[in-house]
């Protein structure tokens, strides 16, 4: 006996399911539903309403889409994502704009490079490099005009 009264007990005081929506039609039947009625029933023929929260929940889409705009409330949690979400998006510009200044420095610095070796190899003064055992060794005309090829390559890529 005493689980049967604690189930009753406990099954009174949950609250119902989903909303309910009570109104007559044009005979004269009541009708129950978790949706609202037809848009072609009158406002006096409503008998009962769902709660607010519950109502629209429980409304369809295409109404919900007909019907005047309402200011959309979100949750909390739904505020805070979007916040994270938007804050990654400006981290991750952020760091793309960091790589391109990057890149564009690297490139102004090349050509500036580029464009003073020229200036030496177009001014006919020697140049002396070290080769591969360490040695000095002079550029000859050959070399010379390879070396001014090469610098004109990396100012007409890096000097726009």
């Amino acid at each position: 006996m005493l689980p049967l009264l604690a189930l009753g007990l406990t099954l009174g005081l949950l609250p119902p399911a989903q909303a309910q929506w009570k109104w007559r039609d044009q005979s004269g039947q009541i009708n129950v539903s978790d949706r609202p009625p037809p848009k072609d029933v009158p406002e006096k023929d409503i008998l009962a309403r769902p709660v607010p929260e519950l109502a629209r929940a429980a409304e369809p889409a295409a109404s919900a889409a007909s019907a005047p705009a309402r200011p959309e409330v979100r949750a909390p949690v739904d505020r805070e994502l979007e916040a994270r979400k938007l804050a990654a998006e400006q981290q991750q510009a952020a760091r793309l704009k960091a790589e391109v200044d990057k890149a564009a420095a690297n490139r102004a610095e090349n050509c500036n490079r580029a464009r003073a070796h020229v200036a030496a190899l177009e001014s006919g003064q020697r140049i002396a490099r070290l080769n591969d055992k360490g040695e000095r060794e002079v550029l000859d005309d050959k070399g010379r005009a390879e070396e001014l090829r090469r610098g004109r390559e990396v100012i007409a890529s890096d000097c726009r």
